[in-house]
């Protein structure tokens, strides 16, 4: 590959790397903010994000999946759940014929006190984003599905390593 060409995308790479780490570290003070706002430790706040996003998005987690999201030994997964539990936004329901299942499903009171804190920051983000053709949104999705993949897939290489 052409010396220009390799560093133009290196240098585009560090460019969209600085641009969406500075993105995470605003969606994580937000998260941390939310975390504050309803009493709850931030991995708590952000386990309960998880939850009603899947949920929201047809795809409800179990424990086990969102284990795979929030990265917990599987006795501090039981715990975050039962502290969400009884503070009452999260409820585990039994939807499947195997009654050993378990589905993760937000509170209605969760569900409003994250649309009140989140709602008016989605709003303007939204507002940002309709600038864009959806054609040019689906490729930024594509493309930064891909590039978690790689990390995704180096992590997975890291963890048989040890």
């Amino acid at each position: 590959m052409d010396e220009s060409v390799s560093g133009g995308v290196a240098a585009q790479r560090e460019q969209l790397a600085e641009a969406l780490r500075a993105y995470g570290a605003s969606f994580t003070e937000l998260g941390r903010r939310f975390a504050a706002q309803i009493g709850v430790h931030s991995t708590d706040a952000f386990a309960l994000l998880e939850i009603a996003s899947a949920e929201a998005s047809g795809v409800p987690l179990s424990p086990v999946l969102l284990g795979h999201r929030i990265p917990l030994s599987s006795g501090a997964m039981t715990a975050l759940l039962n502290r969400l539990e009884r503070a009452g936004h999260v409820i585990r329901t039994r939807e499947h014929t195997d009654r050993r299942l378990v589905t993760l499903r937000s509170t209605p009171q969760a569900k409003e006190r994250a649309e009140a804190f989140f709602g008016p920051v989605n709003a303007r983000q939204d507002a940002v984003l309709s600038r864009y053709p959806s054609e040019l949104l689906q490729q930024l999705e594509t493309v930064l599905t891909q590039l978690r993949s790689t990390m995704d897939t180096q992590l997975t290489g890291e963890a048989g390593d040890g």
